[in-house]
């Protein structure tokens, strides 16, 4: 397994960040959680006047054997479909992306098919993974591979400049791998954490609830052996997505999180280091109700709840506005001493 060293967050500058904060000219805590963003920010990059301009988009795509099982309202490969339509620029990440300014890529990690574009990254670890219903989804050399795909990727892009990561995904079936290795880390049960992914149908959700239960008896996944857990019941672009916020957080640049397949990848990037929690913001809430689960279990609340629940990252591309807010608000407002405006205090001195 590579070696990883995600440092803590440095809480001085944290702290130095939200006294700052409190001398610009506005009343203290009237920014609401613009201010508690922007002082998470300043811990996370180890800078009081944090950049997170231009953020780095990562789209993973790979294919899901356990589709078979009939877990999906659409066929396996529309996956490769829309992997071309990312190519081509019409998806809606190739939107949100153009209009927050950000560098975008592609990264085929294991769709079922050859993907031959020059715009789509080839990383193919294997042309999607097995069924996990009958055997395990891949190797762990292969679960290990494809999380080093996604470290190298984001190192990549963070050397062009990326500021924040983000991370998103496509791949057919990928919410019945998210909602299988969700299971294993929550007491709660499959019917509050299994949710409708593409649209099924609800005799169908029951069917995939039910193809769950029996993948997690068959293989008794165990989280605490995380590359094993992975291999069992994982995805490839999801440990691709995991594999990217280790080396985002290694770094020191802020992750912002997408939906429920994201935030079950940043559970998993956990299980290898705990501290890249700390370089986490959930850019919004899903409607797959595990999501909330998930977010819970990382201590996160989303930036804003629009009832998306698309995926390919393009949640968080929506909400990074809002991060970009709170970052141009320290490095950018007056202090009330460089401005000339008497502080509230003063006030109360003059009336003594």
């Amino acid at each position: 397994m590579m070696k990883i060293f995600v440092p803590a967050a440095n809480c001085q500058i944290k702290e130095d960040a939200c006294a700052y904060i409190d001398q610009l000219t506005k009343p203290p805590g009237s920014l609401g959680r613009l201010e508690q963003f922007a002082a998470e920010l300043a811990g996370m990059t180890g800078n009081l006047f944090p950049e997170v301009t231009p953020p780095g988009v990562l789209v993973f795509a790979a294919d899901h054997g356990v589709v078979v099982e009939g877990v999906s309202a659409y066929p396996a490969e529309v996956t490769a479909q829309m992997v071309y339509n990312f190519a081509r620029g019409g998806a809606a990440i190739n939107v949100f992306s153009r209009r927050i300014g950000a560098l975008l890529e592609i990264v085929d990690v294991g769709v079922a098919v050859p993907i031959d574009n020059e715009r789509v990254i080839g990383k193919k670890v294997r042309r999607g993974t097995d069924n996990f219903a009958k055997t395990e989804a891949m190797t762990p050399a292969e679960a290990e591979q494809a999380l080093h795909v996604g470290y190298e990727q984001a190192v990549s892009i963070i050397g062009q400049g990326a500021r924040t990561l983000i991370a998103g995904e496509m791949g057919i079936g990928n919410t019945t791998a998210a909602s299988a290795l969700l299971a294993t880390l929550t007491d709660e049960p499959l019917e509050r954490i299994v949710g409708k992914g593409t649209g099924i149908a609800a005799e169908r959700l029951v069917h995939k609830q039910e193809v769950i239960r029996q993948a997690l008896a068959l293989h008794r996944p165990d989280p605490a052996k995380p590359l094993e857990w992975l291999a069992k019941i994982g995805g490839l672009e999801i440990a691709a997505m995991a594999g990217a916020m280790l080396a985002a957080a290694e770094r020191r640049i802020p992750i912002l999180l997408d939906g429920f397949i994201c935030t079950v990848a940043a559970l998993v990037a956990r299980q290898f280091a705990p501290n890249v929690a700390d370089y986490m913001i959930a850019g919004h809430r899903s409607e797959e109700p595990g999501h909330g689960i998930a977010l819970g279990l990382l201590g996160k609340e989303p930036l804003i709840d629009l009832r998306m629940r698309l995926g390919e990252g393009s949640g968080a591309a929506v909400a990074f506005p809002l991060l970009a807010a709170a970052a141009a608000m320290v490095s950018e407002m007056a202090t009330f001493s460089s401005a000339g405006v008497s502080t509230a205090e003063a006030k109360g001195e003059k009336e003594r």
